[in-house]
């Protein structure tokens, strides 16, 4: 008797208490490593205004998380923002160029991947508790090549 009620009041929750931060954790460190990994993809592809190709290959490259379709479906969204350096102030600023996507005229200084509104939903979903809302998860790299090559005028799109 003692045995089933020690299991029951401590054993069970602590256990259960384990295995939801670590699915947790594993979550967490997968956006992150999701963020970067664009950002990474970002600067040696070239740019396009919208970030359209980042997005498209991030789409397809989803962790493997419980909730990846959320990316697809959900409330997860991706965003793609390049930036510029003035050349007055020399601070960073939204890039812009008239010479057209992937084109080795409109190269910009940073990318900035942002993963926003991604919601942590685990087995405890099934017992009614509400989805963990994580935080915004973003990384900032100065761009490479953009994915021009140096020898000709092609860019990877």
């Amino acid at each position: 008797m003692e045995f089933v009620l020690a299991y029951s009041a401590i054993i069970l929750p602590v256990t259960s208490m384990i295995v939801f931060t670590a699915q947790m954790l594993w979550a967490w460190h997968s956006m992150v490593d999701f963020s970067r990994d664009g950002a990474r993809y970002a600067t040696t592809h070239c740019w396009q205004s919208g970030g359209e190709n980042t997005v498209s290959w991030m789409r397809q490259n989803v962790p493997l998380t419980f909730d990846r379709d959320q990316f697809a479906q959900g409330p997860a969204e991706i965003e793609i923002t390049f930036m510029g350096r003035n050349a007055e102030t020399g601070a960073l600023e939204e890039f812009s160029c008239d010479g057209g996507d992937c084109s080795r005229a409109c190269q910009p200084d940073t990318v900035r991947v942002r993963i926003r509104g991604y919601e942590f939903r685990s087995f405890v979903s099934y017992l009614g508790m509400p989805p963990i809302v994580m935080p915004e998860f973003q990384t900032t790299l100065a761009m490479e090549s953009g994915g021009c090559n140096p020898e000709s005028e092609e860019c990877l799109p």
